[in-house]
């Protein structure tokens, strides 16, 4: 099998009405789609992204989707390009410097996008991965609901955005709402921020695997990742639970930090960590409880997020919806 996989079907009739095509740029992979007007992610294709290659060879793998995307019967109808990346990100200048992908510090991203020969014309709207989950959370998913809400991504690491007052906040450079990067433990881990007890330093699964390591906790194969600190918690090790609950308590008083800030309805939680349910959720609330004490901080509510694995296609399509003023709003 190529790297390259398609992964959705593609045997319905080319769409008559506009579609906008995305980009989800990480660390492990580079995913592209064609995204309607409802939302529905109708084609997908992805390759690993070489973090370990310089510049050019990354763009390369970038401009490799963007070609699959392109040979699609449907690309003639593309209106719009919504690209989101891992960041930090810089929506100003159009760059992007992904802690993660070492070659691309101030890279020019937006840029090299729209130079591509079938995306010339086209507008590019670029934006953080976590800010494009918020996006994708708001217009079909867990966020719906509210006018004022915290989504975040506790994955590897921890990203987040803010919708406020019904709308994305994405602030001037695209990086608002960076809760990851909210220090909790002013004499913690030294964070490679530059900080210390920063809440992605505490809560990441990154960081959970490490809390488990340093309580002496072992997995009997050998398998230090988050998931299996997880698969101890499950079966009651008390030192897996521990790194739970210490990972739980960190987002919970950042949480209780931006509610008491801009009076969040509700945390929207979505990535790899989170799908370890109630061992991650429980504990969170419960800590919540004691941050968020305010009255107008107690009623914030704690939800999984409800998109999945096409959060970040469907968000990066959702930042490039403003480009297209025929859409309906929903």
């Amino acid at each position: 099998m190529s790297y390259e996989s398609a992964l959705a079907v593609d045997d319905r009739p080319t769409p008559v009405h506009p579609l906008l095509a995305a980009l989800d740029i990480g660390g492990t992979k580079i995913a592209g789609g064609l995204v309607d007007a409802d939302g529905t992610l109708v084609h997908r294709v992805q390759r690993p992204t070489p973090v370990r290659e310089d510049a050019r060879t990354v763009l390369a793998a970038v401009e490799h989707v963007v070609d699959s995307l392109a040979r699609h019967p449907s690309w003639a109808c593309v209106r719009a390009v919504g690209v989101g990346s891992a960041g930090p990100v810089d929506i100003e200048d159009g760059t992007v410097s992904p802690v993660n992908i070492p070659a691309w510090r101030a890279f020019p991203l937006r840029t090299a996008v729209a130079g591509h020969p079938a995306v010339s014309g086209l507008p590019v709207v670029l934006g953080g991965d976590a800010v494009a989950m918020a996006a994708a959370e708001h217009w079909l998913g867990a966020a719906r609901p509210y006018h004022n809400a915290l989504c975040l991504v506790v994955s590897t690491g921890i990203g987040a955005g803010l919708i406020i007052d019904g709308r994305l906040h994405t602030g001037p450079t695209g990086n608002a709402g960076h809760l990851g990067h909210i220090s909790v433990d002013y004499s913690g881990r030294p964070c490679p921020c530059g900080s210390r007890g920063c809440v992605e330093g505490l809560a990441s699964g990154t960081a959970i695997a490490r809390t488990a390591a340093e309580s002496g906790w072992r997995a009997a194969d050998g398998d230090t990742s988050a998931a299996a600190v997880a698969a101890a918690a499950r079966s009651g090790d008390p030192l897996a639970l521990h790194a739970f609950d210490r990972a739980a308590r960190a987002l919970a008083a950042g949480i209780a930090a931006v509610a008491t800030l801009v009076e969040i309805e509700a945390a929207i939680i979505g990535g790899g960590v989170a799908g370890s349910g109630d061992l991650l959720f429980r504990p969170l609330r419960r800590h919540l409880a004691d941050y968020a004490t305010l009255p107008f901080t107690a009623r914030t509510a704690v939800l999984p997020a409800a998109l999945g694995t096409g959060a970040g296609l469907v968000g990066a399509a959702a930042l490039a919806r403003p480009a297209l003023p025929a859409l309906p709003v929903h």
